[in-house]
């Protein structure tokens, strides 16, 4: 009771101050799986699946960043941040697929690439709804409508594959500073969806997120932490200034208030729209 006293009150604290506090990065204590699942247009993508022992919840699709998860040559391996979502995932009993986008076609990094072939929405979009269709149909699938959830680059791939999604065929959805600003993704969808977003964020500024929640605020949670910066549930870091291969200059870093209010909010919004039937 103590320990958990004191873990709580250095919560509190460092959401009180917006201090980023460093985590360690962890394992996933769960075996991992390389299969291959379909893609856009029946592209074989190969993927990184996660059963937790009991599945009892709807599978949840994850969609990497634009930094992929692994080049062509390479074994796939998840960043920390989101490896550290998996874990909480599975803890509460979903299972948890990553397909990869880019190192199964071939393709390096999509950050500030100009007309990059694994666009949002584009093949990206494709690719998650054909991920998630072929999830629900596994035995651990269960039926139940999947789940999607991304960053960045798969945060506007969760958009737009939210918004062309057939009724029915996604639960909910959950996007993490993704970019706004195209006008795909300024459909609706029908699923329960929550936008979380930095006001720091200068790579995918949150206003036009902002915007499409305030237009359909029976659906769209969107959430915009003071300060924080693109990355915001990274683990460990300060914030560091990036340039694109378009010569934008960005900045991203972890924050410590963002990144617990993040996994609270989340926790929350799964159990309720991803229960147990």
């Amino acid at each position: 009771m103590i320990r958990w006293l004191g873990a709580l009150l250095l919560l509190t604290a460092c959401a009180a101050s917006g201090v980023t506090a460093d985590e360690a990065a962890r394992e996933v204590p769960f075996p991992e799986q390389r299969v291959t699942v379909p893609g856009a247009e029946g592209m074989p993508l190969r993927a990184l699946l996660y059963l937790p022992p009991n599945p009892s919840r709807p599978a949840v699709v994850a969609l990497h960043s634009c930094s992929g998860i692994g080049a062509a040559e390479r074994p796939i391996r998840l960043p920390p941040h989101q490896r550290d979502w998996a874990i909480r995932l599975l803890e509460a009993g979903h299972p948890v697929l990553f397909p990869d986008s880019f190192g199964s076609r071939g393709l390096g990094e999509a950050c500030g690439v100009r007309g990059f072939p694994a666009g949002p929405f584009g093949l990206r979009r494709l690719d998650a709804l054909a991920a998630a269709d072929w999830a629900r149909a596994q035995p651990w699938g269960r039926g139940q409508a999947p789940v999607l959830i991304g960053w960045s680059h798969g945060g506007s791939t969760t958009l737009a594959a939210w918004a062309t999604a057939p009724s029915g065929a996604l639960g909910a959805a959950i996007a993490l500073y993704p970019g706004c600003g195209q006008g795909e993704s300024r459909q609706a969808g029908t699923a329960p969806l929550l936008m979380l977003l930095g006001t720091a964020d200068n790579w995918t500024p949150p206003q036009p997120c902002e915007q499409i929640a305030a237009r359909a605020p029976g659906v769209i949670t969107a959430v915009s932490y003071p300060g924080a910066h693109h990355g915001f549930d990274g683990l460990t870091g300060g914030i560091r200034t990036r340039t694109l291969p378009n010569g934008r200059s960005v900045s991203l870093g972890p924050d410590g208030a963002a990144r617990a209010d993040a996994r609270a909010r989340v926790a929350a919004f799964l159990a309720a729209n991803a229960g147990p039937p």
